[in-house]
């Protein structure tokens, strides 16, 4: 189950939810008590781990100013939380490279969703995004395998809940904001030790796709011996994760 813990708002939140086990960190630079200037996103980001998805959060922001924020911060996605239509988010996409298209539940763009297959995932949140009011999910079954696309699973999500959330949408991933905070821009840690250890614990649905798209996707092993055991080390490429283990991925022969 890939988990996003949204609206951090500085590097020691940021790290620990790495560290507990998430996929995504997102940074919301729309107006809301967790708007955070992006010269602060731009040292976080460049204290995380290559493998952690990083995730800029807009709303109804103009298209160019999108691009430019995500690229000087060095983020890996956007999330579209506004009424942008779909050859807005094409032409974002284009120029971040991954794009999250959300929408609230009763809002008139909600029946829209079909028209962004641009998108490489949807995010169905509340219709207060932020709030902490969760959503019926009964309305949104079978909506996954209806859309043909990963379905991130937001709103009003807490350790307790996000289990039976799981199991009734059957989403690819869920994000969390209000339900991991001590206060509205700061974590609780054991909120979000819980919550990342209870989402984890259920399965996803496989995904069919561009396995490109994962950036997080990666392998571990424990011990630097264990990495170059039966291997050859100029066809390989290594990297240190964020807790002294080793991680591995192949790169093309040099030739030399």
């Amino acid at each position: 189950m890939f988990v996003k813990i949204c609206g951090t708002t500085n590097e020691s939140d940021a790290l620990f939810a790495v560290a507990m086990g998430a996929d995504a960190i997102g940074f919301v630079f729309a107006p809301s008590p967790r708007q955070v200037a992006p010269t602060i996103v731009r040292d976080i980001v460049r204290r995380l781990p290559a493998e952690i998805l990083t995730v800029g959060v807009f709303r109804d922001e103009a298209s160019q100013r999108v691009v430019d924020i995500t690229n000087t911060c060095g983020l890996g996605a956007v999330q579209l939380h506004g009424h942008e239509a779909p050859a807005e988010v094409k032409w974002i996409r284009e120029r971040v490279g991954f794009a999250i298209k959300a929408f609230s539940v009763g809002d008139y763009g909600f029946e829209k969703i079909p028209e962004y297959g641009v998108a490489d995932a949807v995010l169905v949140d509340s219709a207060q995004p932020g709030s902490g009011r969760a959503i019926d999910w009964g309305m949104l079954e079978g909506l996954s395998s209806a859309l043909g696309k990963r379905l991130i699973l937001a709103g009003g999500l807490t350790a307790d809940n996000v289990g039976a959330a799981i199991e009734t949408v059957n989403p690819w991933g869920v994000d969390v904001v209000s339900g991991v905070e001590s206060s509205p821009g700061h974590k609780d840690a054991r909120k979000v030790f819980r919550f990342i250890q209870a989402a984890k614990s259920y399965e996803g649905p496989e995904f069919e796709g561009d396995e490109y798209l994962m950036p997080f996707d990666y392998e571990y092993v424990d011990t630097l011996d264990e990495l170059l055991e039966g291997q050859d080390v100029d066809d390989q490429r290594i990297e240190l994760g964020l807790d002294g283990d080793v991680g591995m991925h192949a790169v093309e022969p040099s030739g030399d």
